[in-house]
C-alpha cells in the first residue's frame, strides 16, 4: 500500500507538460559524405538552452508543445543549417531526418570583394559585376564565387542587376541603376553570411528575383550563436586591415535577446597607388519573444565609409607605369591627395514581426526605412585645359603621333616620355600646386572639386506568408511595396583657392552663341561657393508594388515549384534646375507607369535517391531602371522613344548525381532578353551636332558631352556548365569546373544621341536617331565567356586543411561602341556618301571587337582550427594569383571620341592611338589572412 501511494505521489508531482506535451523531435547530423558529426550544437530559437548531438550525430528535443519552431544546427568548420518545422497536437515523435552540414573549410570568411567599375562614370555604362562572395552547396557555384569570381567571372554572363539581394524580406537593390550597394553593410560578414540562395533563375520562397538568383537573409538576433566572436584580418586589397567584434546575449527568461556588432576596414594606402580606405560597420539586433507564436525584431545596420578610387588606363600608360598606376591623385604639401573620393552613410532601420497564425501558417512582416547621402568627388574646370594626366594631349603619344610632326614636336614627345618613364609626379600625377596657381589672383575658380550627390529616402514594406497543406505541399505569398525618393545633384566641394565657381555652361559661347548658358535660369546668383548646388539638381521618384505567389508540391517522383509575379511601378523626375536649353528640365514630369508579370517553374525528377533531372524556366518582364528611363536626367526629363519593359526568357536543364563519393552537376542553359536599353555617356570630339533655336537658326556643336542610347536590344546567353566533386581519399577532395558560354547581341538595335550642348536638333526633338547599330553577333562584354577550374583540398582529421586551384579564363571582350557601327560613322556629312577608302574589309578591320587577353591563375588556401575548452580559434590564409599574372585586364571600354570614319581611322592606325581603349587590370598577387576567435 505504501509503495502504491509513493508511486501515486511521484506521478502527481510530475509537471503538466508530461501529460499534455510529450512530442519528441529528433534528427541525425551528418556531413556531405554521410559521416556523423559529433557535438554539433543545436540552438532552438527562443529556447533557453542548446543541446549537443551524440557520437552518431543524434539529437532530440523533448516535451515540445504544438507550434512552429526554428532550429540552427552549427559546428565549427561547417556552415550553419537553419530548419523550420511544425509540431502538431497529435504527434508523439517527429523525425526531421538527416541534417546535412557542409564544410566551409577553405571558404571561411575570405572577406568582401568590392569590384568598383564606376570610377569613370562618364565613360562606362553601369554594368555591375560580382560584388559579394557567398558560399553554396553546389560545387560549380562555390568555385564560381570563391575562385573564378576573383577574376570578374559572372556565371552565365548574367548582369548583376538581374539578381535580388534581400535582408529581412526587403529587396536591397536601388531602382536608380538596379545595383546593390554592399557598402551599406560592409564589414558585417558575420551578420550576413549563410543566406538562403536560389541559384540563377530558379524560383525562391522569398521573392521572384530575376535571372541572377535570389539571396535572402533574415538577421534575427536569436539566430546567432551566444557569446563573442572576434575577427582580425590582414590583406593587400582595397583595404589592408579589418577588425570586427560580435556579441550575442542569448535568450533571457523574459524573452529578450540582442546581438551587436562593430567592424572597421582601413588602409592608409591600398593595393593601387594613391588610394585609401576607411569604412565602419555597425549592427544592432533586438528581439522580443511573446510566447512560442510571436516575436518582434528590431534591426539597425549602418556602415559609414570613405575611400578613394583608381583610374582605368590605356595600354600606353600601363607600359610606362604598370598595373598599380592611378591617375586620380597627386602630391600636396608632402601628402597624397585624391580627386576621386567616395563617401557615404545610408543607415537602415527595420522592424520585423514573426507570427504563427495556426498550426499550418506563418506570417513575417518587415517595415524598413533607409536614408542618407552618397557622394563621389571629381575635378571640374571652366574654360581651362583638362588637368588629367591621362588627357591625350598630356601623353607622349600625342606629340609623336601628330601629322607632319616637327622636330619640336618630337622633342616634346621625348621630354614627356622621359618624365613618364622616370615617374616625375609633376607630369604623371595631378599637379595640385599648378591648379591652385591657376586660381590664384582671381575670384572665379577655373579649377575646382565637386561632389555628385545621391540623397536617398527609401521606405519598404514586405510580407512573407507561408501555408503548409500537409505532406510536401506548401503555398507562399510575398507582398512588397517600395517608395523611393532620391535627390541627385552636384555641389561645390573645394574651390582650390578661388572664391566661387560659375554655374554656367563653359561651351555656350561656341556651341550656343547668343544664349545665357545658365544651368539654372531660376537662380540669379550664378557664383557658387563651397556647399552650393551647381550643374544639376533633380529628384527621382518611384513607387513599386510586387505580388509573388508560389506553390511547391510533390507528385510521385516529381518535385514541382511554381512562382508568379504581378508588378506595378510608377516613376517620375522632378527637375529643380531650369537648364537654358531644355524647357522640360524644370518641374515634375509625367508619371511613367509599367505593369509587369512573370512566371517561374522548377521540376525535379528523382530517378532514384542519387540521380536527378532538374528543369528551371522563367519568363518575365522588368520595368526600366530610372537611369534608362531618363537617360539625360541631369538636363531634361526626356524618355527614350518606344522604351518598354525588358523581357527575359530563361531555361536550363541539369543532370545531378549526389553520392557520398562523387557529386556532379551538368547543365545546359539558354537565356534570351528582348527590348533592352543600354546607355553610355562620354565626351565626343568631332561629332558635329546641329541644333536649332526658336528662330530656326542652325548652329553646330563640334564637341560635346553626349548620351549614347541603344533601344530594343536583344541578347542571347547560352552555354553549358559542369561541376564535379570527387573524394579521392577520405581526406582528399578534387573539384573540377567547366563553363562554356556564348553571349551575343542578337539584333541591330536603334541608336539615339542626346547632348548637353545641342538642345533641340533639326528634327525638332531633344535627341537624334542615328539608325541601326550593326552589332548583331558581336559578343556581350564584361565577363569571360569560357572558364575552367581544377582544385585539390586536403582535410586533415586534426582540423587543418590546405587547398589549391588552377583557373583559366578566356573569351572576354569589350562591349562594342554602338555609334562606331552605324551608317553615320562611315557617311561624310558634307557629301552624304561614304568617306573615301571605305570598303567592307577596311570597315571590318577598324570595327573589329576588342578581345582581352586570356589568363591562367593559381590560388592556394590553408587553415587550422583549435578548440580549447570553450574557446574556438580559426586561422585561415589564401593567396590568389600566386604566380603574379599582371597582363590580365578584367574589363574596360572603347573611347568613343572620334565618331567619324576618317578621324577614327587616322587615330586607330597610330602606334599609340590618342583614344585607345581604357582597361582595368588585375592587381597582381593578392593575399588574405584571417584570425577568428569565439568564446
Amino acid at each position: 500500500m505504501i509503495k502504491r501511494l509513493s508511486l501515486i505521489s511521484i506521478f502527481s508531482m510530475l509537471p503538466a507538460s508530461f501529460y499534455y506535451a510529450q512530442t519528441t523531435v529528433f534528427a541525425y547530423v551528418k556531413d556531405d559524405k554521410g559521416a556523423p558529426i559529433e557535438n554539433a550544437e543545436v540552438m532552438l530559437q527562443n529556447g533557453d538552452e542548446d543541446i549537443l548531438a551524440d557520437k552518431i550525430g543524434y539529437f532530440q528535443l523533448v516535451d515540445m508543445k504544438p507550434g512552429h519552431y526554428k532550429i540552427t544546427v552549427m559546428k565549427p568548420n561547417f556552415e550553419n543549417k537553419v530548419l523550420e518545422f511544425d509540431v502538431l497536437a497529435n504527434e508523439k515523435r517527429k523525425n526531421l531526418g538527416t541534417v546535412t552540414l557542409y564544410s566551409n573549410l577553405g571558404t571561411q570568411d575570405l572577406g568582401l570583394v568590392l569590384i568598383d567599375s564606376s570610377n569613370d562614370t562618364d565613360e562606362i555604362a553601369a554594368k555591375p559585376t560580382l560584388g559579394l562572395l557567398h558560399s553554396s552547396q553546389d560545387v560549380f557555384s562555390n568555385v564560381a564565387s570563391f575562385d573564378l569570381g576573383n577574376y570578374w567571372f559572372r556565371p552565365r554572363g548574367v548582369d548583376g542587376r538581374m539578381s535580388s539581394y534581400m535582408i529581412n524580406g526587403i529587396n536591397m537593390a536601388n531602382p536608380d541603376r538596379g545595383i546593390v550597394n554592399y557598402s551599406d553593410w560592409g564589414g558585417l560578414n558575420d551578420i550576413t553570411k549563410y543566406p538562403e540562395i536560389a541559384e540563377n533563375h530558379a524560383p525562391s520562397e522569398y521573392g521572384f528575383g530575376g535571372a541572377g538568383g535570389v539571396v535572402s537573409k533574415y538577421t534575427n538576433a536569436s539566430s546567432y550563436r551566444k557569446g563573442f566572436q572576434l575577427t582580425q584580418s590582414l590583406t593587400n586589397r582595397n583595404y589592408r586591415y579589418r577588425t570586427s567584434l560580435r556579441y550575442t546575449s542569448g535568450m533571457s527568461r523574459n524573452g529578450w535577446v540582442f546581438t551587436i556588432m562593430g567592424a572597421r576596414r582601413w588602409a592608409q594606402e591600398g593595393i593601387q597607388e594613391g588610394t585609401f580606405y576607411d569604412a565602419y560597420g555597425t549592427y544592432l539586433g533586438i528581439e522580443k519573444r511573446f510566447g512560442n507564436k510571436h516575436s518582434i525584431t528590431f534591426n539597425f545596420i549602418g556602415s559609414p565609409y570613405r575611400r578613394s578610387t583608381a583610374s582605368p588606363m590605356t595600354e600606353e600608360v600601363k607600359n610606362y607605369r604598370g598595373i598599380h598606376y592611378n591617375a586620380y591623385w597627386g602630391w600636396q604639401n608632402g601628402r597624397k591627395r585624391s580627386e576621386r573620393i567616395k563617401e557615404g552613410f545610408q543607415p537602415i532601420f527595420q522592424i520585423s514581426d514573426f507570427l504563427k497564425l495556426g498550426e499550418k501558417s506563418n506570417l513575417v512582416t518587415t517595415v524598413s526605412y533607409q536614408f542618407g547621402k552618397d557622394k563621389s568627388s571629381r575635378l571640374d574646370w571652366y574654360n581651362a585645359q583638362n588637368p588629367s594626366t591621362l588627357y591625350y594631349k598630356n601623353l607622349p603619344s600625342y606629340w609623336f603621333g601628330r601629322e607632319g610632326a616637327t622636330s619640336e614636336d618630337l622633342e616634346e614627345g621625348e621630354f614627356l616620355k622621359n618624365k613618364w618613364e622616370t615617374n616625375d609626379p609633376n607630369y604623371t600625377q595631378i599637379n595640385w600646386e599648378a591648379l591652385y596657381n591657376a586660381n590664384r589672383g582671381r575670384e572665379q575658380s577655373v579649377y575646382y572639386l565637386v561632389n555628385d550627390v545621391n540623397d536617398d529616402k527609401i521606405w519598404n514594406a514586405a510580407t512573407h506568408f507561408t501555408y503548409n497543406f500537409g505532406g510536401d505541399t506548401s503555398f507562399y505569398l510575398n507582398l512588397a511595396y517600395q517608395n523611393y525618393n532620391s535627390e541627385q545633384y552636384r555641389e561645390v566641394r573645394d574651390l582650390l583657392g578661388g572664391d566661387y565657381a560659375l554655374n554656367q555652361d563653359p561651351y555656350a559661347s561656341t556651341n550656343q552663341p547668343g544664349k545665357t548658358g545658365l544651368l539654372n535660369e531660376t537662380d540669379n546668383n550664378i557664383r557658387k561657393k563651397v556647399g552650393d548646388k551647381i550643374g544639376y539638381d533633380y529628384i527621382f521618384s518611384r513607387q513599386e508594388v510586387n505580388v509573388n505567389p508560389s506553390l511547391k508540391f510533390r507528385a510521385g517522383n516529381f518535385d514541382v515549384f511554381v512562382s508568379g509575379l504581378f508588378s506595378y511601378s510608377s516613376s517620375s523626375r522632378d527637375g529643380k534646375f531650369k537648364h537654358y536649353l531644355y524647357d522640360n528640365s524644370y518641374g515634375k514630369s509625367k508619371e511613367k507607369i509599367f505593369w509587369n508579370t512573370g512566371l517561374k517553374g522548377q521540376v525535379v525528377y528523382r530517378i532514384n535517391g542519387r540521380n536527378f533531372l532538374k528543369y528551371n524556366g522563367a519568363f518575365y518582364s522588368q520595368a526600366p531602371y530610372l537611369t534608362n528611363l531618363y537617360p539625360n536626367a541631369r538636363v531634361n526629363a526626356v524618355t527614350p522613344p518606344n522604351i518598354q519593359s525588358t523581357v527575359i526568357n530563361a531555361n536550363d536543364i541539369s543532370y545531378i548525381m549526389s553520392t557520398p563519393f562523387v557529386k556532379i552537376r551538368a547543365t545546359a542553359y539558354l537565356l534570351n532578353s528582348y527590348h533592352g536599353t543600354d546607355i553610355q555617356r562620354f565626351f565626343a570630339d568631332g561629332i558635329q551636332l546641329s541644333n536649332v533655336d526658336a528662330q530656326g537658326n542652325i548652329t553646330n556643336a563640334q564637341s560635346a558631352f553626349v548620351t549614347q542610347l541603344m533601344t530594343d536590344v536583344e541578347k542571347r546567353n547560352m552555354g553549358a556548365e559542369l561541376g564535379i566533386q570527387a573524394n579521392i581519399l577520405p581526406t582528399l577532395v578534387a573539384t573540377g569546373v567547366v563553363s562554356y558560354g556564348e553571349y551575343t547581341y542578337r539584333n541591330n538595335p536603334a541608336v539615339y544621341f542626346m547632348s548637353d550642348a545641342a538642345g533641340i536638333f533639326p528634327n525638332g526633338e531633344t535627341y537624334i536617331n542615328y539608325g541601326k547599330s550593326y552589332i548583331r553577333n558581336f559578343k556581350v562584354g564584361g565577363t569571360p565567356q569560357k572558364a575552367y577550374s581544377f582544385g585539390l583540398k586536403y582535410n586533415s582529421p586534426k582540423f587543418w586543411w590546405i587547398g589549391a586551384s588552377w583557373n583559366y579564363l578566356d573569351d572576354n571582350y569589350l562591349d562594342p561602341s554602338s555609334i562606331l557601327r552605324t551608317d553615320f560613322f562611315v557617311t561624310n556629312p558634307n557629301t552624304g556618301t561614304p568617306y573615301a577608302g571605305v570598303d567592307r574589309a577596311e570597315y571590318r578591320r577598324l570595327t573589329k571587337q576588342v578581345k582581352l587577353k586570356d589568363g591562367s591563375f593559381f590560388n592556394v588556401n590553408a587553415g587550422k582550427s583549435f578548440l580549447i575548452g570553450k574557446y574556438y580559434l580559426l586561422i585561415t590564409a589564401s593567396v590568389n594569383n600566386i604566380l603574379d599574372n599582371t597582363s590580365y585586364a578584367t574589363g574596360g571600354f572603347e573611347q568613343t571620341r572620334n565618331v567619324n570614319f576618317a578621324d577614327f581611322r587616322r587615330d586607330h592606325d597610330r602606334e599609340n592611338p590618342y583614344f585607345a581603349p581604357k582597361y582595368f587590370y588585375l592587381q597582381g598577387r593578392q593575399y588574405f589572412v584571417n584570425l577568428q576567435l569565439r568564446f
